[in-house]
């Protein structure tokens, strides 16, 4: 069980941060602050650039804090939160399945970081290593 909430966390948490930096710095095809801040302002998320930024930086915290398993709480909630703005903003209105840009892949992101929350993120992670 250990090593599966390893696994789980730390390639969640990994590609998690990894969208961050498409916004953030355009890495990985990203289109990078400007890009994602102009987006922002199209679907009526303004400033845009100022809340691409933030997204962004709440997107990299989460993903590296779910990846360490540090304060994981505090992790989960910034996933949760960073995914359920996508959902209402753009995904919802889409349907369930990604392949009508719907919000499946979004959930599917959610109820794992709620499930490592509730669960705890294993013996192998800052948190355990910390509280011990």
């Amino acid at each position: 069980m250990e090593i599966g909430l390893l696994l789980l966390r730390v390639i969640i948490g990994l590609l998690f941060a990894g969208h961050a930096m498409q916004k953030l710095a355009g890495w990985f095809g990203g289109h990078g602050i400007d890009g994602t801040g102009g987006f922002f302002e199209s679907i009526g998320i303004t400033p845009g650039r100022s809340m691409a930024l933030l997204a962004g930086l709440a997107e990299l915290a989460g993903g590296l804090l779910f990846a360490l398993g540090l304060v994981t709480p505090l992790a989960a909630f910034l996933i949760v939160l960073t995914m359920l703005v996508a959902i209402i903003k753009v995904h919802g209105k889409n349907g369930l399945w990604v392949t009508q840009n719907g919000y499946e892949y979004n959930l599917v992101l959610m109820v794992i970081a709620i499930a490592v929350a509730l669960i705890g993120p294993g013996d192998y992670s800052l948190d355990a290593l910390l509280l011990q």
